[in-house]
């Protein structure tokens, strides 16, 4: 049966409560952000609420670039089917896949070049919501739970990156001397809540930050975790990822001083990750250079980075375009909007084996700026 929200943010704040007093009374913020996430029937990605649709009414708390127009899908299987080509495979594996809309369009698009299709996510509220969205594709689609010893295949993973936990550092300006503190959770005893703690630390931010001002920030151990484990499986084929963030010179500007971390409920943003646990999404934007760098360093080729507007114009978005309605277009049209997802989502593509030139970097390739 479905908790109501009341009881279940109590349910898991009381279960990361116990966590954080099993921990000496605080945790890092990327094991809280791990719990608030992904605890089994609590967390937000494990619970049922709703996640994805474009509207509030729905119920849902954000908007993916599969669920926002099919046309996204539809672009993106024509560099998938590039790829499955240029690397004689047949298979496509797919990270955190959400609805399942994304897998809905591209096995659409793509139909038999594709002999299998399988799902990793760690949902399993999600998984049932996939496993009814894609039945009509039978044993085709496959789920995993963990990661054979190779993949050979093409990797398709749209907005997973950002969802894995971060670490957050802080320095306190001239005040201590411009230390760096770790910033994690404790206990508040007296709101019977969750408050910031933050704790010295020998953790820096990969660049220096010029200036004596106070300063927060991410660094991303998980999601550099996940480029070297998907580096070691993957023996032939490519991944391409899609998510918003920068490199690590725009991530990392001294302006940027408050950080990336945000939470998105009912399609409004707010940046309290420490309340109503469970009911809304936790982020932090991508530093795609930390993620190119634990790819390569970890023996992936980089086969492109860019936006997402020039990836899919590249890809044909704008023949796409020209067979949709007046509205269909209008929704399709915010992929490549500056001001909606063109410029703010990027695609970083790596490889195993030998380097080849995918059609969605063709222009505009940023792999330079990384």
């Amino acid at each position: 049966m479905k908790k109501e929200p009341a009881s279940l943010t109590t349910a898991l704040q009381t279960h990361i409560a116990k966590a954080i007093a099993d921990a000496g009374g605080w945790m890092g913020f990327d094991r809280f952000m791990q719990l608030a996430l992904y605890t089994p029937g609590l967390g937000y990605y494990a619970n049922q609420s709703p996640k994805f649709g474009a509207m509030p009414a729905s119920g849902s708390d954000f908007v993916t670039a599969p669920e926002l127009s099919p046309t996204f899908g539809r672009v993106l299987a024509r560099q998938v089917r590039q790829a499955l080509d240029a690397t004689a495979t047949d298979e496509v594996w797919e990270f955190g896949a959400g609805s399942g809309a994304l897998a809905a369009q591209l096995l659409g698009a793509l139909g038999d070049r594709v002999r299998r299709y399988t799902i990793v996510d760690l949902s399993g509220s999600l998984r049932a919501r996939q496993q009814a969205t894609l039945s009509a594709w039978g044993e085709r689609v496959q789920w995993a739970d963990r990661l054979p010893d190779q993949i050979q295949g093409v990797v398709v993973g749209n907005e997973v990156l950002d969802a894995m936990p971060v670490q957050l550092l802080v320095r306190h300006g001239r005040a201590q001397d411009g230390a760096w503190h770790e910033r994690g959770v404790a206990l508040d005893e007296s709101q019977g809540g969750f408050m910031w703690q933050d704790r010295p630390t020998p953790l820096r931010p990969p660049v220096e930050i010029a200036g004596p001002h106070d300063y927060l920030t991410e660094i991303h151990p998980q999601a550099e975790a996940f480029m070297r484990t998907l580096a070691r499986h993957l023996v032939r084929g490519a991944a391409f990822l899609i998510d918003y963030g920068f490199g690590e010179d725009e991530y990392y500007h001294p302006q940027r001083h408050m950080g990336t971390l945000v939470c998105h409920r009912a399609h409004q943003v707010d940046s309290d990750p420490l309340a109503d646990v469970g009911l809304k999404d936790i982020t932090a934007h991508v530093n795609f250079t930390a993620m190119a760098l634990a790819a390569q360093d970890a023996g992936l080729q980089v086969l492109g980075y860019t936006t997402q507007a020039h990836f899919l114009i590249n890809c044909g978005l704008l023949s796409e375009l020209e067979q949709l309605t007046q509205a269909q277009r209008a929704q399709a049209a915010k992929l490549m909007m500056e001001h909606e997802m063109g410029e703010l989502f990027k695609v970083l593509a790596v490889g195993a084996g030998q380097p080849w030139q995918p059609m969605g970097f063709a222009q505009g390739d940023r792999t330079h700026r990384l």
